[in-house]
């Protein structure tokens, strides 16, 4: 098509006529949706520093598209090679346009340019593979978690096959003949149609995901700090930040985050994709200076706190949306401002404030542990301080795996000692959303752990690890802690293996798995003492147990148990051992194996199986 297509006075006018149309409906609407995102509130925890960082995962998941491949890889293949054919479109769209002007650079009688229209030529059958597979993936197969029918994403697919068949048509075609100068046109219609349907549909990811990519907040599923005394979190349309006006607008519907997460898989009202859709909802009627409360009309409250924080949600979104730093600001703003009345929460909260554990007993039942099995108090001189953590102060199988890391880490000649006293490190509550509660004990604990000048920290709890290591630091803490499995695997040549080795599925907790990405030590350490079997969802698409988010505290759940979901998964593989890396993880699933089966496998933490190797006494003993 490097002849001159529009030869015509007429026709150039009618051509430059379309194209401004085409081009002031995109502005319209895509201008709308930029003054949306600029007016929101600045984003105050933002830093754009380290930048090689920032340019690493834009090259790895928006140029090569990476996680979208990895995620689904046969649709997430398509979709790649339609994202690529576009990238090499380019060039011969600018070029399209230009030559109603004389201006085309791209001719067949050039060496280059006869070489770029067969490489593009390529790329269009490709395209036009892809987007028949998608249409027929969205329109028959149908998976459930892609929601209702959308006319526009076949009006779109339409388009674009047009696009690639066009384009192979006038390749076709002998230079200016009358088939070339129809392929033309259908092709300059095509074109000038898609253009200013994309900010009016999901489609708007095509020019936001790069940039949402690129800017989103560093660490994965962190909790931005609050800004100053007057933010209690996403409470209204005010208190939505530009990265969350981005995110909102940039959500291409594919329903990853539903597919994922266990809270939509066992019937809850929770669907991660409406929340963020529910989200630009709110900003297209109210805009970014809107009063009404955000969990009203388009966030329903409910589904903001059936959340387990799991983030399976934000690990599969391949356009770079951050839903858990949202669903926990949606929270903070209930709480915060006293609109979420809830009767287990409060109780919980309750139990924090008087207590000082999420548990609710009495502090002196960590003292008589301790002085129970003799532990020493950390005084400096001891190479790691062992924290306890709720589970393992005050629950009888947490304790139970406390014991069995002390036979451990003794076997292994390493010393330790406990703090005479500590509280809960705020996780629930954090996750819940009540920011005073959070603060209360993460001080308190900051500054017992300062007078003890402790160094380095190990405990049983990933979400410990995840509080003292990541949430603290808003409030000034910053300790060297990590959970026992990386410790024990850096010391995997001094455990023994076993002979007779059992068989034993583990479990990969969400808070040590995708929150942390410790997914080898865990099974290093494992491997010592039985042969390790893969459940059906396993490392960064493990399946929550249940207890994340400060669900484990809340009342009884709709539809299935997410437990019973992950523990009947657990059971299928025929293991006769059961083996996990969390105290919440073991509890949830002590519940669910009461409820599924009357011979349950055996449930044991990785440590007390490592114990068990050593020859050592029972874990029994709380």
């Amino acid at each position: 098509m490097d002849s001159m297509i529009a030869s015509s006075a007429a026709e150039r006018t009618i051509f430059v006529l379309l194209l401004i149309s085409s081009a002031a409906l995109f502005w319209l609407r895509f201008r709308r949706v930029i003054n949306v995102i600029r007016r929101a509130r600045e984003t105050p925890d933002f830093d754009l520093p380290p930048l090689g960082r920032r340019f690493a995962q834009f090259f790895a998941e928006v140029l090569l598209q990476i996680k979208v491949i990895t995620q689904r890889p046969l649709p997430g293949l398509a979709h790649a090679f339609v994202f690529w054919g576009f990238c090499a479109f380019a060039l011969i769209t600018i070029n399209h346009l230009a030559m109603p002007f004389g201006a085309a650079f791209l001719t067949r009688n050039s060496a280059f340019g006869a070489f770029y229209f067969l490489f593009v030529a390529l790329w269009a059958v490709a395209v036009a593979v892809s987007i028949v597979g998608l249409f027929i993936r969205r329109f028959v197969a149908r998976p459930v978690w892609l929601g209702k029918i959308s006319a526009e994403s076949g009006v779109i697919a339409g388009l674009i096959f047009l696009l690639m068949i066009t384009y192979l048509a006038g390749l076709w075609f002998s230079e200016g003949t009358t088939g070339e100068r129809v392929s033309w046109w259908l092709h300059t219609l095509a074109l000038l149609i898609f253009l200013p349907l994309i900010p009016h549909t999901k489609h708007l990811h095509l020019a936001l995901s790069p940039f949402t990519v690129f800017l989103r907040r560093a660490g994965f599923s962190r909790i931005p700090p609050l800004s100053g005394d007057d933010d209690f979190g996403l409470d209204t349309g005010k208190d939505v930040t530009r990265i969350d006006a981005l995110q909102a607008y940039t959500c291409v519907e594919c329903g990853r985050c539903t597919e994922h997460c266990p809270a939509s898989n066992t019937g809850k009202v929770l669907n991660p994709k409406e929340i963020i859709l529910g989200l630009r909802g709110y900003l297209n009627e109210f805009g970014p200076a809107g009063e009404v409360p955000l969990l009203e009309k388009h966030i329903s409250e409910e589904a903001v706190f059936e959340c387990t924080t799991c983030g399976a949600c934000e690990f599969q979104c391949p356009v770079g949306i951050q839903h858990l730093p949202i669903i926990a600001g949606l929270r903070r703003g209930a709480v915060n401002t006293g609109k979420w009345d809830d009767e287990y929460g409060t109780k919980f909260f309750l139990n924090l404030e008087r207590n000082g554990n999420s548990l609710g007993f009495p502090p002196s039942e960590r003292q008589k542990f301790i002085e129970r099995h003799q532990f020493p108090i950390y005084d400096g001189t001891q190479e790691y301080c062992l924290w306890l953590g709720c589970m393992g102060a005050y629950d009888p199988q947490g304790r139970e795996i406390v014991l069995a890391l002390t036979r451990v880490l003794n076997h292994l000649g390493l010393t330790f000692g406990v703090l005479r006293n500590e509280k809960c490190t705020g996780d629930p509550a954090r996750r819940l959303g009540n920011d005073l509660a959070v603060s209360q004990v993460a001080e308190s604990n900051i500054e017992r752990l300062r007078t003890a000048n402790v160094g380095k920290m190990v405990t049983i709890c990933p979400h410990c690890v995840r509080t003292i290591g990541t949430d603290w630091r808003e409030f000034g803490g910053t300790f060297t802690v990590e959970h026992h499995s990386e410790l024990l695997a850096r010391y995997e040549d001094k455990l023994p293996k076993a002979a007779g080795r059992e068989c034993a599925v583990y479990h990969d907790p969400c808070y040590l798995g995708r929150y942390r990405s410790v997914f080898e030590p865990p099974r290093n350490v494992l491997r010592h003492f039985a042969a390790i079997q893969e459940p059906a969802r396993s490392r960064e698409r493990s399946f929550c147990c249940g207890a994340g988010g400060g669900q484990m505290f809340l009342g009884e759940e709709k539809g299935k148990r997410i437990n019973v979901e992950r523990a009947q998964e657990l059971v299928a593989t025929g293991a006769p051992v059961i083996a996990t890396a969390c105290p919440f993880c073991r509890t949830m699933f002590r519940d669910a194996l009461g409820v599924i089966t009357a011979s349950p496998p055996k449930l044991l933490d990785i440590v007390q199986i490592a114990a068990a190797g050593l020859g050592d006494p029972g874990t029994k003993g709380s």
